[in-house]
């Protein structure tokens, strides 16, 4: 297989990442670009909602007006999710999906192998809990997102090294019952992040290396650095104007 784009430590607000993750499946399932591996922060903090979410029901969105706490949706199904960006780190992978299992769990486990061997290197025994999890000790530390366009996958998803729990559970609106079902009274019981797990602060750095480390182990591939090009960024711009930007897109209103 051919070493596959690594593209990293890219840095944009939440309406951008989620239109630059479009245009690379989009440009992917054209064969405009190769298979890609992106790593991101939010700058600023956001939250994304998932395809099918209402962000009233998600969201305390008088909160995040408050700390202009952006609010985007992805095109991706899955939960709500606080991109913290002072703790956490996200992945987009995008490939033919000739080159990933064609089962949709199979899938997630390929792709989520990569953060269970990210977590390795760092220290943390994790494991891959179906649908689309990967827990530390019971506790979620990391939650992917995939969608299928023209025979190209996009899978995405977040890895918390550091991410401010307490802002976490005030920006999302978490159903007791949920928590229930998953054996926890508290959100800080059902969710960990990689600094609290190791009993130490944890750099963006050192993650973000054992995360290349991890995806590379994981999917058997070699990475060449790369930049997005500029067919990627001007279809991301248009986009962010024509969608990401819109409350008819972000709120279906």
């Amino acid at each position: 297989m051919r070493p596959w784009r690594l593209v990293y430590l890219n840095e944009y607000d939440g309406r951008w990442n989620m239109a630059i993750d479009e245009a690379m499946l989009i440009l992917r399932a054209r064969n405009r670009i190769p298979n890609t591996l992106r790593l991101y922060v939010f700058k600023p903090s956001a939250v994304t909602v998932g395809y099918f979410q209402s962000p009233m029901e998600e969201v305390n969105i008088d909160y995040c007006k408050k700390r202009r706490i952006a609010i985007v949706r992805r095109i991706t199904g899955g939960g709500a999710v606080y991109h913290d960006e002072r703790g956490e780190v996200t992945y987009a992978i995008v490939v033919d999906e000739r080159d990933a299992p064609k089962d949709i769990i199979e899938s997630y486990r390929f792709f989520c192998g990569g953060l269970v061997e990210a977590l390795k290197v760092l220290g943390l025994a994790a494991e891959f809990r179906p649908i689309n999890d990967i827990l530390i000790s019971g506790r979620k530390v990391s939650g992917s997102a995939q969608t299928r366009r023209r025979g190209a996958i996009l899978q995405h998803g977040t890895l918390m090294y550091d991410t401010d729990i307490s802002v976490l559970a005030v920006v999302l609106k978490v159903v007791p019952e949920k928590l229930k079902d998953k054996g926890a009274s508290k959100l800080e019981e059902r969710v960990i992040t990689v600094s609290k797990a190791l009993g130490r602060k944890v750099g963006r750095d050192e993650v973000v290396k054992a995360m290349i480390k991890g995806f590379s182990k994981a999917l058997s591939v070699d990475f060449e650095e790369g930049e997005l090009t500029r067919e990627e960024l001007e279809l991301a711009e248009k986009l962010v104007r024509e969608k990401y930007s819109l409350d008819k897109w972000n709120f279906m209103v």
